[in-house]
């Protein structure tokens, strides 16, 4: 695996590769990579020749309040894990690299009708750094397909948009969600749970899997359903942020002859903020 700070040389790089004719597969991180973010990688390894992991912990997209600060890097356990299962590229670029005119200064991308509902009113300007950031990576990288995990499901269909509302030359490839085996999506920000917290915190995807049985059984008082779902979330001792039934693609509130139905939660623990979904 070669590793790159600078984009100059990785696009040197990558000009080989396409003069070869091989097509290049994309996953985006932040780091301190576990199992679903080697998944990622493994399946961009099924549809591309060679593949690019980034680790950049994209300031921009982390509100005031927020942990940026505190985000793990562990770039060297990340770069042996990278190693092992044979991803081709590593590109891990600094502040200045990305933002050479400083954030206050950069072009932002937007997607005005998905980004400020659900995790975006928790977490204001959050997706307006994530497209900002996957915009200047995609046109860094230039990659045939990118691949991003389902977990973060609101993410994936603003990307989705943005590269369709720009005319993107980029597939956008869906990892499965990776599980802990009771059931916990696996995160970054699961080192924030305490041990206390540990055994409840696989209440969100719970609820969501009791949530989406409801409505495979034609339950279609999807606000009875809500409301429901967070008082569970409530009674094992943690506060609910948002639990909603959604149309899969456009992200509004399901209604009753929505086909493409997706479960929705957030929840906070004492020291992390969980998101999980269930696809109906």
């Amino acid at each position: 695996m070669q590793s790159f700070c600078h984009s100059s040389n990785l696009k040197s790089a990558l000009a080989q590769v396409r003069v070869e004719g091989k097509t290049v597969g994309f996953v985006p991180t932040m780091g301190n990579l576990h199992d679903a973010h080697l998944a990622l990688v493994q399946l961009a390894q099924t549809h591309c020749d060679v593949v690019v992991t980034s680790i950049f912990v994209n300031r921009l997209q982390f509100g005031l309040n927020e942990d940026w600060d505190k985000y793990p890097r562990t770039l060297q356990q990340d770069s042996e894990k990278l190693r092992s299962i044979g991803c081709d590229y590593l590109f891990c670029p600094e502040d200045q690299e990305m933002y050479p005119n400083g954030m206050d200064e950069q072009t932002r991308v937007i997607v005005p009708s998905m980004s400020d509902i659900l995790c975006g009113a928790s977490r204001p300007g959050h997706f307006e750094g994530v497209t900002t950031v996957v915009t200047k990576l995609f046109g860094l990288v230039q990659p045939d397909a990118a691949v991003f995990g389902t977990k973060d499901y609101q993410q994936l269909a603003i990307i989705t948009r943005m590269v369709e509302d720009l005319c993107m030359p980029v597939k956008i490839i869906r990892g499965d969600i990776v599980r802990e085996n009771d059931g916990l999506a696996m995160s970054s920000r699961n080192t924030f749970i305490t041990a206390e917290e540990r055994p409840r915190a696989n209440q969100l995807n719970r609820s969501l899997n009791w949530a989406a049985e409801q409505i495979r059984e034609g339950k279609r008082e999807y606000s009875e359903v809500e409301a429901t779902a967070k008082m569970q979330i409530e009674k094992a001792g943690f506060k609910p942020d948002y639990f909603v039934v959604c149309d899969g693609q456009s992200l509004a509130p399901a209604v009753h002859d929505t086909e493409n139905v997706v479960v929705l939660g957030a929840m906070y623990t004492q020291g992390a903020r969980l998101i999980d979904n269930v696809v109906v």
